[in-house]
């Protein structure tokens, strides 16, 4: 039996975290997928095809057969349901509580720490772009995220829950925007962020966008 086609819409350079997300998310699952560039410098997500297939007009943007839908927690989300264990790897934790706990991170590093994601931009991560000193306004956002995250790892463990899920990915993406950038970020936290960027879907994404640049 063949499998149903998957296409995700990417940003044309590889930098967006959020299609980052959604490709580890593939990755993970083990399933088929074609990778279609669209370049946002060129406004080509504001025409009109690519009008169709996204109401938000962004990436990522997955079509799936013929259902297409963007924002990548939703898209990841719809992925753990529709390519559900024991068939396909879990994204999500199984406990409901765990799970509930993932979904928050994913919201709250989409929704806030906005100086970071400003003065930190994925260029950092993915280009090697050496930023200045934090603003006032990104020290204290970097501040709040390192206290969550304290919060939230549990001392001696390498991921979030016991076992890996896709708020991992997203956390330490965040937080190596602050580890490669030379900020200051306990030793715990960094290693953190250092073990999640070792794993094989994840290093996967970074061969591709290193292999863009060249």
């Amino acid at each position: 039996m063949s499998q149903p086609k998957i296409t995700l819409y990417s940003d044309s350079h590889f930098f967006s975290p959020y299609v980052m997300s959604v490709y580890v998310a593939l990755k993970e699952k083990g399933v088929r997928f074609e990778l279609e560039p669209v370049d946002l410098a060129e406004h080509e997500n504001q025409q009109e095809a690519y009008a169709e297939l996204s109401l938000t007009r962004r990436v990522p943007t997955l079509l799936h057969e013929n259902f297409s839908f963007s924002e990548s927690s939703a898209i990841t989300e719809y992925l753990d349901e529709v390519f559900a264990a024991p068939d396909f790897a879990s994204l999500y934790p199984r406990d409901k509580q765990k799970r509930a706990k993932a979904r928050e991170i994913q919201a709250w590093l989409r929704s806030d720490l906005m100086p970071i994601r400003q003065e930190r931009s994925t260029e950092v991560i993915f280009a090697g772009l050496k930023p200045p000193a934090l603003s006032l306004e990104g020290e204290y956002a970097a501040a709040k995220l390192i206290a969550g995250v304290e919060r939230l790892l549990i001392e001696g463990h390498q991921n979030l829950f016991g076992e890996w899920c896709i708020a991992d990915t997203d956390l330490a993406l965040m937080l190596n925007r602050l580890v490669m950038a030379g900020d200051p970020v306990p030793e715990r936290i960094a290693d953190y962020a250092h073990f999640q960027w070792q794993r094989a879907s994840v290093c996967q994404w970074l061969a591709l966008s290193a292999a863009k640049r060249r």
